[in-house]
């Protein structure tokens, strides 16, 4: 294509390199030993050196590239000056090459919010669950989640030493979904995925009432969606407040890419305009497949005892 990328398309592949950089911030601060735990609101509320360190070299990335742009992070990090040594100005060559959605062709910097949740599922790398964990980077336009990248800094971890350790997928609406090899659950099985961490009686109640035939209980937003998109499970229940928009807009926007859908337990979308409040009230459903069905089958009592957002 003649000329150059869309700003959009710069962006992706500028968030695909930060996410790369921000994978390896979080295996050396694991191998360091010193993870540099504090409590935010709770012993089940953490920050660590990971999340600090991560946060600000997303955020001084992207705007030191893209200086209009707003980003919101999830960690209340002082204004301080950023190390060199945490600035990624690479771009991935390969989301260059890609024609951008004519939809998105002409968007400019101050029409985009970009929600980073710097190390999702941060209780379960404090307790060496490395597969849950996840680095999130979305990107929205106009309130709607339009582009995401996921990085998995242990992606193969369990296959020991040796092997090449993590993976960074990404998806835009109207381009698809890259980095890993999308399956269903085989022969229509009802596999909930659901948090391990943050249950209650609505989570419980809800969970059952999909009359599943299989559940799994997980840490990390980001990597229930990816369980949804390699056949893992066919649906991300969690009828609670708790997931914010930066646990979710990079995931829908990847679930969304592949004809997936993520909702509130109302079936409603969620919005990711700056303004916005952050926390996801009404609840998260989403599938890869068969939305309605899920949709349909939760309960009045579930949905009385949740706040209408």
């Amino acid at each position: 294509m003649a000329g150059s990328p869309a700003l959009v398309m710069r962006l992706v592949a500028s968030a695909f390199a930060v996410a790369e950089r921000a994978g390896s911030i979080v295996r050396k601060v694991m191998h360091s030993g010193d993870l540099g735990i504090v409590e935010k609101t709770g012993a089940s509320d953490l920050q660590t050196l990971a999340d600090r360190l991560v946060q600000k070299s997303i955020c001084a990335s992207l705007s030191r590239r893209f200086p209009k742009i707003t980003i919101i992070g999830e960690e209340d990090l002082p204004s301080e000056a950023v190390e060199e040594d945490l600035i990624e100005s690479g771009q991935a060559g390969d989301i260059l090459q890609k024609v951008c959605p004519a939809e998105y062709s002409d968007i400019r910097e101050e029409e985009l919010v970009v929600w980073v949740d710097p190390l999702d599922g941060t209780k379960e790398y404090t307790e060496g669950l490395l597969d849950h964990v996840t680095v999130l980077i979305g990107i929205a336009y106009d309130g709607k989640a339009i582009a995401g990248v996921i990085n998995q800094p242990f992606f193969n971890y369990q296959l020991g030493p040796g092997e090449s350790l993590g993976r960074t997928l990404w998806g835009m609406l109207g381009l698809g979904a890259f980095g890993f090899e999308l399956k269903e659950v085989p022969g229509g099985r009802r596999i909930i995925t659901t948090t391990r961490s943050h249950s209650n009686k609505l989570v419980t109640d809800c969970v059952q009432a999909m009359e599943p035939h299989e559940v799994i209980k997980v840490g990390g937003a980001g990597n229930k969606i990816i369980q949804l998109v390699e056949g893992k499970a066919s649906a991300y229940v969690f009828a609670s407040p708790g997931c914010k928009k930066w646990d979710t807009c990079a995931p829908e926007a990847l679930l969304h890419a592949v004809g997936g859908k993520l909702t509130d337990m109302r079936g409603r979308p969620y919005r990711y305009h700056a303004d916005v409040k952050h926390m996801n009230s009404a609840g998260v459903l989403a599938t890869l497949r068969d939305h309605q069905y899920y949709s349909s089958r939760v309960p009045e009592s579930v949905l009385q005892g949740l706040p209408s957002d």
